[in-house]
């Protein structure tokens, strides 16, 4: 903020000021906003502003409008996030390695190599997941913090009038006094809170008490203090402001810290990445993306994931920006607009669930959204001077990431109506199928359908009859759901369904899994022979039939020709169900249909 192109003198009362912006921010918008209230709007522990969408689809609103706009308003929230969990780790990490040029200029030339090389590092390690890379993190982040506050401590000693910088008055008096200069320097007072987002997505990983427990204890404390401490370095020295968090330190000190400051940014880093994995997995849930592989790192908690495909996606993106921007000055021009656009819907979607979903009163809600939205729009209007110098990228990727997410969604919705058109009623099939005249040829042995609609029939069963006529001695549906519990006893498996004929061949199952429970659908099948599974079912070697639709675009209404494309672009990367459910491959069939689009 006291960089020489913000025309900011670093006199004392500027110090004051920028502190007290500081200070107050992150307390309103991390300490009150997020920890104390956002974070109380969970879906089923999971956080984030997917979470928040979650919520506004199960709240009864009265205009079906405004829920969709609400929707549609989170969904680009969420999209902003993604920009921001791109920036994050290039930022962070590149800042924290400038800390070489401190130590000796002549090392610049190696700063971005060597945060290149940490970044890899990073990205390669998600897969071992949060919980492992936690137990070695959580000591280190302790000490990082610890160090914060010791040296913003030291330092503040030597000039303890810089707590009156705590008053809200001072910063205020700064906002008034210096116009422009101060409007700009709120530019730089948000990215002491960004973050915020991340610590509510990341509810999924850690638990809201355990997050509210460290933010308090240690985490907000400890930054106050050092940023009360660069303060009264300034102020006592103001030359210090090119560089105050490293100069807070002795000489000797220096690459002891470059070398922590990197690990920290290391973990800021880890953070954001766990958040975008916990939104990509809701997105999944919530129709916005296909269903991608998406692994359960931990026996315990069905928040920790890690999705491969977007981890090389963030780190593509990631590389592409160092290149690019080549430091943390640069890249602190394109962050901002992502980091308070998110603030402020966050804002709206919670007040609107405080409203819509906990029935609190409306006064008191507009007087909260308000209070808040002031707040986190005044930090928005002050990051707009950005767009030109690089808050066009984070700008740019929201609006692919809407595309794709939007897109998903509506696709999905047409698609599904019309699958479920073709396919029909699986109650009325069996009715048909018992009273054809003549009957349906039976071949010998077993044949296995997978359906995700247990109500509808299998578009494979249904081809197999009509094209082929006919049909096997026993036919079993199986529908997979998925529970909120790492694992599901044998003894609640599954449920069978003899679809109110017991001697036609033809059986419903549905087989019940934790997130940590491998969708294995031959080992549900021997359990359901074990369990009672009606006739002689020749489960040792079925046939396993799987229906994969080819979408064809076509000229009905619905969707845009460059959305209908972008469509088919996506479906073309989700996971093959073959692999998902451990379906031998020399037993698998695979059948056909085509949907118009």
């Amino acid at each position: 903020m006291f960089a020489p192109e913000h025309g900011l003198d670093p006199g004392r009362e500027q110090v004051y000021g920028v502190v007290s912006l500081i200070f107050w921010a992150i307390t309103v918008i991390v300490s009150v906003k997020y920890v104390t209230f956002i974070m109380r709007a969970d879906n089923d522990g999971e956080g984030g502003i997917m979470a928040l969408i979650a919520l506004i689809q199960r709240a009864n609103l009265r205009s079906r409008g405004a829920q969709i706009t609400l929707v549609l308003l989170g969904v680009f929230g969420a999209s902003l996030f993604y920009g921001d969990g791109m920036i994050t780790p290039a930022i962070s990490v590149l800042s924290a390695v400038e800390g070489l040029e401190v130590v000796d200029e002549s090392l610049e030339q190696f700063v971005v190599p060597i945060t290149i090389a940490v970044l890899t590092m990073l990205f390669a390690s998600q897969r071992f997941g949060t919980g492992r890379v936690g137990v070695l993190f959580g000591p280190v982040m302790v000490l990082w913090f610890s160090v914060l506050a010791i040296s913003g401590f030291a330092r503040m000693l030597e000039h303890p009038e810089i707590l009156q910088a705590l008053s809200p008055h001072h910063g205020a008096e700064f906002l008034f006094n210096h116009g422009h200069e101060a409007f700009v320097a709120l530019g730089g007072v948000v990215l002491a809170v960004t973050g915020a987002e991340a610590l509510y997505a990341d509810m999924g990983h850690f638990g809201a008490s355990a997050i509210r427990r460290a933010w308090f204890a240690l985490v907000f404390p400890a930054l106050i203090l050092n940023y009360l401490g660069q303060g009264a370095l300034i102020v006592g020295d103001p030359s210090a402001s090119g560089s105050p968090f490293f100069q807070l330190f002795p000489s000797w000190a220096l690459i002891p810290m470059v070398i922590l400051s990197t690990v920290a940014a290391i973990i800021a880093s880890q953070a954001v990445i766990s958040g975008a994995f916990s939104v990509t997995r809701q997105a999944i849930r919530l129709g916005f993306l296909p269903r991608l592989v998406v692994r359960h790192t931990s026996k315990e908690e069905i928040g920790q994931v890690y999705v491969p495909a977007a981890n090389w996606i963030i780190f593509a993106a990631v590389i592409a920006l160092v290149l690019g921007f080549q430091s943390s000055e640069r890249l602190a021009s394109a962050y901002g607009i992502a980091v308070t656009g998110t603030l402020a819907i966050d804002t709206l979607l919670f007040f609107f669930v405080v409203r819509a979903l906990w029935g609190k009163p409306l006064g008191l809600v507009v007087a909260g959204a308000s209070a808040f939205l002031v707040v986190d729009l005044t930090f928005f209007a002050a990051n707009l001077t950005k767009i030109l110098h690089g808050g066009w990228f984070p700008l740019a990727i929201a609006l692919a990431v809407f595309s794709v997410l939007t897109t998903w969604q509506r696709g999905r919705e047409i698609v599904s109506a019309r699958r479920i058109e073709e396919e029909g009623p699986l109650r009325d099939f069996v009715e048909e199928v018992r009273e054809c005249d003549p009957p349906v040829a039976r071949a010998p042995g077993t044949a296995v359908f997978l359906n995700a609609n247990p109500e509808t029939t299998p578009l494979a069963l249904r081809a197999n009859v009509e094209h082929n006529h006919v049909l096997h001695e026993c036919v079993l549906i199986v529908s997979l759901t998925t529970e909120r519990v790492p694992y599901i006893a044998e003894a609640e498996r599954l449920s069978i369904d003899d679809l109110g004929y017991r001697d036609d061949g033809i059986t419903h199952i549905t087989g019940r899994f934790g997130f940590q429970d491998p969708m294995d659908v031959p080992a549900l099948l021997r359990l359901a022979a074990e369990t009672g599974l009606e006739g002689d079912p020749q489960l040792d070697h079925p046939s396993y039939f799987v229906s994969r639709i080819s979408i064809v675009p076509s000229n009905r209404p619905g969707m845009a020709t460059w959305r209908k494309k972008l469509f088919l672009a996506i479906s073309r990367n989700a996971a093959n169900p073959v692999e998902i459910f451990h379906l031998p491959d020399e037993r698998t069939v695979v059948m056909g249909s085509h949907i118009e689009l």
